[in-house]
């Protein structure tokens, strides 16, 4: 039979009348978070909003949200199943616009691949958003409601859901909204904040502005290395550490204590890096030439953060905004260049630096650690750190190295076993099996781990000092000391020279860094911590406060605080300009900067980091107290209480 295409137009309304008769309409949920309560949210039954959906997602491999959400704040996506409840944490790129959000099923399915370090573990990317894994994994069946819930809200933010829909291919995710999200400056563009840009005038006064002031290090009497002029002992020509009367201290090349107060990712021209552009139509209202962003050695797309240090410095913007750094250390009494930084600031001599090894073995796969049994391994390890760290053998600025950044396997050490058991073949899989064969119990495949991290570590010790004997080995970073393994501290105490942590919290805790000092017997670097809040369309920092200035608040208060500490001698603030409004390449967009995507600092970090940076050396010697005022309301991105208020 012949089919008809030439319908009469009248037939095809009334067809379509008859089908949305028969189909109930989607309904639009509405939340309006209460911030005068710790957690705010609500649940909906999934038929309210889009009727029909199977309650079995076996077959599903995303389940696609159109919603709208006024804050760039994280907020928790659950799904009651059968099994319980299963969240995850969410954060838009496109706060106060509607768009299509599509979630990758298998992140409430399974526990997360491995990954080379935590943040690369538990933050997965998407075009208008991303996700942060957490909660509780499981099976997708008998699924009935979604919940969204927000801890501890910032300004009663509001979130309005109009569509639930499951798909098995990725239907890829879609700004909705017609104003675009991001201006011709890089800032968020649907919402207004104070010291927001509207004009390049307006920029460039600004910018002028800071171009004229007197810059000195004379508050902080810092010597020509950053240590304290009025505090010395032997010099030796480079950094090492001393205990002196109870508390440990760097001291600098020429003999100077010195705490080490400094900044990762410091480089010219972050905040503003864009990827994906055939993915993410209608979010960018202009985009800024990629030859600049080439120019100052960015790999990928372009940058509004170069392309405006372009608009501020000219055809010299990148010898002028490295210089512009250094300036800003001075007037702020930041005396350290720290972690993944620019090695063209660094190379400057203007400031000591510290920075992490590559090349190293360490493999996403192994969670965070090396097939150290490979038949090549100690060699490889030879040339990586000849190539790394022989070029700065003689150089004074130099503090030391770290090896690597939160190994992901700890307190995973069986799953990280089962994976290497069920994988490729290789060496590390047949001297596991070796291993086993001559008993399997989860305490023999936790030595196992541990065995093959203290290999790793004294490979990599061993090449630092045949390469260069004069700088510190700064150890790994890693996550919650609280439950680092009493084993893994007594290998880090037999081949570190300083033990590093990173710690994210209100302030670092007595007892915790009592633990890692008596355990290691070393002096400590706390290598990460920020506070960072939404007003700007960012998301708030892995520590949350409520506003522009009470980051300032949070960053005297913790820093002053760990510097009680008699063993702590060194913090790096996570980072010098804030991330990526749209995500950096595992997603993250946080407001953690001490400058923004314009090239200005914040005011009221940078200011308190000038107060803080003066009292530091009587706070670590116990003559003076640390301040006492604490930020209103700051949380942490853990775990979420258990409530459901409205």
């Amino acid at each position: 039979m012949k089919s008809n295409t030439n319908l009469n137009p009248a037939i095809i309304v009334i067809y379509f009348l008859l089908f949305a008769m028969t189909c109930p309409a989607q309904k639009t949920v509405k939340i309006q978070f209460d911030s005068t309560k710790e957690v705010s949210g609500q649940k909906f039954a999934i038929r309210d909003i889009t009727p029909g959906l199977p309650t079995n997602w076996d077959e599903y491999n995303f389940v696609v949200l159109e919603f709208r959400i006024s804050t760039s704040q994280r907020f928790h996506v659950g799904f009651t199943t059968e099994t319980g409840y299963n969240e995850l944490r969410v954060m838009s790129y496109t706060p106060n616009g509607w768009n299509k959000l599509a979630i990758p099923l298998k992140f409430y399915r399974r526990l997360p691949d491995a990954a080379l370090d935590l943040a690369a573990t538990y933050n997965q990317p998407r075009y208008t958003g991303w996700i942060n894994l957490g909660g509780k994994r499981g099976p997708l069946h008998g699924v009935d409601s979604i919940g969204i819930r927000m801890n501890a809200p910032i300004n009663n933010p509001g979130f309005e859901l109009r569509s639930i829909a499951l798909s098995v291919e990725d239907p890829g995710d879609q700004y909705l909204g017609e104003k675009p999200v991001v201006n011709e400056f890089g800032q968020w563009d649907l919402g207004e904040y104070e010291g927001k840009i509207h004009s390049f005038d307006q920029l460039k006064k600004e910018w002028e502005t800071e171009d004229k002031e007197v810059v000195t290090t004379k508050a902080y009497n810092y010597s020509k290395y950053g240590g304290y002029l009025q505090a010395k002992t032997k010099a030796t020509g480079f950094f090492r550490t001393e205990k002196i009367n109870g508390q440990w201290w760097f001291v600098d090349p020429e003999g100077c204590l010195f705490l080490s107060v400094g900044v990762d990712c410091v480089s010219p021209g972050g905040g503003g890096n864009i990827r994906d552009l055939d993915k993410r139509k209608g979010i960018y209202k202009e985009i800024p030439p990629q030859n600049i962003s080439q120019n100052l050695g960015r790999r990928g797309g372009p940058s509004f953060g170069t392309w405006n240090l372009f608009r501020r410095y000219g055809e010299d913007y990148q010898a002028k905004s490295r210089e512009m750094i250094i300036n800003r250390m001075d007037k702020w009494g930041l005396n350290t260049i720290a972690n993944w930084s620019s090695q063209e600031v660094m190379n400057m001599n203007r400031k000591a630096f510290m920075f992490q090894l590559s090349g190293v073995g360490i493999e996403s796969g192994l969670m965070g650690l090396p097939d150290v049994y490979a038949g090549d391994f100690a060699s490889k390890v030879d040339a990586a750190c000849k190539t790394s760290v022989e070029p700065y053998k003689e150089n004074p600025w130099v503090i030391g190295y770290f090896t690597g950044n939160e190994p992901s396997w700890l307190e995973q050490e069986e799953r990280l076993c089962g994976m290497i058991l069920e994988g490729t073949d290789k060496p590390i899989k047949f001297e596991l099996k070796n291993w086993l064969s001559k008993g399997d119990t989860p305490e023999r495949r936790k030595q196992f781990i541990f065995q093959t991290f203290r290999i790793f570590l004294e490979t990599v010790d061993k090449a630092i000092t045949k390469y260069d004997p004069n700088h510190l080995n700064l150890g790994i970073r890693f996550g919650n000391v609280m439950e680092i393994d009493r084993e893994i501290l007594e290998i880090c105490k037999d081949v570190f020279d300083v033990f590093s942590f990173n710690c994210y919290d209100l302030y670092p805790k007595k007892e915790m860094m009592d633990r890692a000092m008596e355990m290691t017997g070393l002096p400590m670097i706390i290598g990460e911590y920020h506070f960072g809040t939404v007003d700007r369309g960012l998301a708030q920092s892995l520590w949350q406060v409520n506003s522009q200035q009470e980051r300032g608040v949070a960053y005297r208060y913790y820093t002053e605080r760990a510097y009680q500490h008699p063993g702590l001698i060194g913090t790096a603030w996570f980072q010098w300009c804030d991330q990526d409004l749209t995500g950096r390449r595992d997603g993250e967009n946080y407001n953690c900067g001490l400058v923004d995507v314009t090239d200005r600092p914040y005011k009221h970090q940078v200011e308190a980091m000038m107060e803080t940076a003066k009292r530091l050396f009587d706070i670590h010697q116990e003559k003076l107290k640390p301040v006492d005022q604490a930020p209103v309301k700051a949380r942490g991105h853990g775990g979420m209480p258990n409530l459901w208020n409205k």
